[in-house]
């Protein structure tokens, strides 16, 4: 039984509760999203595998995941990236959201997601349990995409590439 970790608004943990559970109830738990970018400033996206139980078939953000309980975030992002996309990197948290988003299977993803960013250049073996398609894009053909075909992407991704491009936009304009 995979549990996650049940917090309030500012991220407190309040218990634990089987993951499935807490899609059904719309409980907020601990969640993370890792954007991994390579050299040429392009942005890591998977195409979720099909059988997904939410949001198969989408394309996202390089991976996300919960914690386990009693599991650091950071750490349970670099465990994921692993299972997941079979490298690792060094991540660096840079902020933190909120969202809730209920899917037509009756689920509800109520998350308070962390946001970890990294750089990758190497081979990307990935597990095709999780994941059917990965694929690097510029941020300017991710945001085209996203206008001209917003279905075609995961909820949290929709809010969570403006923000992205936002925080992109800081760095910048702090190294000048």
């Amino acid at each position: 039984m995979e549990e996650v970790i049940l917090v309030n608004e500012q991220d407190e943990e309040t218990g634990a509760i089987e993951k499935m559970e807490a899609h059904r109830k719309a409980l907020l738990h601990r969640a993370f999203s890792i954007f991994i970018f390579n050299n040429k400033n392009e942005m890591l996206l998977q195409q979720r595998a099909v059988n997904k139980y939410h949001s198969g078939g989408l394309w996202t953000n390089a991976c996300c995941s919960h914690p386990k309980p009693g599991e650091l975030t950071q750490t349970a992002a670099l465990r994921r990236l692993k299972e997941e996309l079979g490298f690792e990197t060094q991540l660096e948290k840079i902020f933190d959201f909120t969202y809730k988003t209920s899917f037509e299977n009756s689920l509800t993803e109520h998350e308070f997601d962390h946001v970890f960013i990294g750089v990758y250049n190497g081979e990307i073996n990935f597990n095709k349990h999780e994941v059917k398609d990965i694929c690097f894009r510029s941020m300017k053909e991710i945001e085209s995409d996203l206008q001209s075909h917003p279905n075609k992407f995961t909820a949290w991704f929709l809010i969570a590439f403006p923000m992205i491009k936002k925080w992109q936009h800081k760095q910048a304009a702090a190294v000048v």
